[in-house]
């Protein structure tokens, strides 16, 4: 018959032993995908490496650069330049909260439920469909493209709008309606926060990603032009250059002329000088 005490340490054994089992399982649910790669990015200010693990609560920066995210075996999101996000990660969905910049998702139709946030709007793939979309940040407007499959925009105030294979729209926040005083005639939507949503085909949110293309040319252009500078610098040293080494050769042949016309004088003072001689 066992001791008390050996009762004890072996309850004492079991317990830790439970422990050690569930601590892993708690890990591997706060997994929130694999860094397939990545170019001028950090997460919590270290260097962000290809196969690194995002976890549940992480932050990640990108400056001039990229990130690509893994999210099981199908899904995939890319983090453009300027961008900062953190994520979440619940039994249900990992959640990515988008501070500033742009966010492109790959999401496949049986891949893991994946939910976007900027403040109050909430961006989702359409289950059933294989998506691929973008979300960006641009002058205080949120800028949502579907270009395959299926995306589902919810506003803080419970307005939801499907976005289309091909469709853009651009939400944007009004001013908050006045205290007090009646409801004036038109009003839609009331609340504390009232969101409007414009959807264009091909008109005001497509005229604002193609101001930021413009604005990527334009930077372009200025570094072509600043490199065309460079090179034509580069070209007159090098003619310069060329000049001088020129020169020099010219000076170098003239001088080896006139010590042979000098000693062909020392020989025979009287015949002409045979090779022409600058002094």
């Amino acid at each position: 018959m066992l001791s008390k005490h050996c009762i004890v340490r072996l309850s004492l054994c079991l317990i830790l032993l439970g422990l050690v089992a569930v601590v892993p399982a708690l890990a591997g649910s706060a997994v929130v995908g694999s860094v397939a790669g990545s170019m001028n990015a950090t997460v919590g200010g270290q260097t962000l490496l290809p196969n690194t693990t995002l976890f549940s609560g992480d932050s990640l920066q990108v400056k001039d650069g990229v990130a690509v995210v893994a999210l099981g075996g199908a899904s995939r999101m890319v983090f453009g330049r300027d961008t900062a996000a953190s994520f979440l990660r619940d039994s249900n969905e990992v959640t990515v909260l988008l501070g500033q910049g742009n966010v492109s998702v790959f999401h496949d139709a049986d891949g893991m439920p994946v939910r976007m946030k900027v403040g109050e709007i909430s961006i989702v793939p359409v289950s059933g469909f294989k998506t691929l979309g973008e979300v960006a940040m641009l002058n205080g407007a949120v800028v949502v493209t579907a270009k395959d499959g299926m995306l589902r925009v919810t506003q803080g105030n419970g307005q939801v709008v499907n976005v289309a294979k091909g469709k853009t729209i651009s939400v944007t926040p009004q001013a908050k309606a006045p205290q007090g005083g009646g409801a004036s005639a038109g009003r839609c939507c009331g609340g504390s926060n009232v969101w409007g949503i414009t959807a264009t085909v091909a008109g005001g949110a497509a005229a604002i990603l193609a101001g930021v293309a413009l604005s990527r040319a334009g930077d372009a252009k200025t570094d072509a032009a600043d490199a065309a500078s460079a090179a034509a610098a580069a070209a007159a040293a090098a003619a310069s250059a060329a000049a001088a080494a020129s020169a020099a050769n010219s000076a170098a042949i003239n001088a080896a002329n006139c010590a042979a016309d000098t000693y062909s004088l020392e020989i025979s003072p009287s015949a002409p000088a045979p090779f022409p001689c600058t002094t």
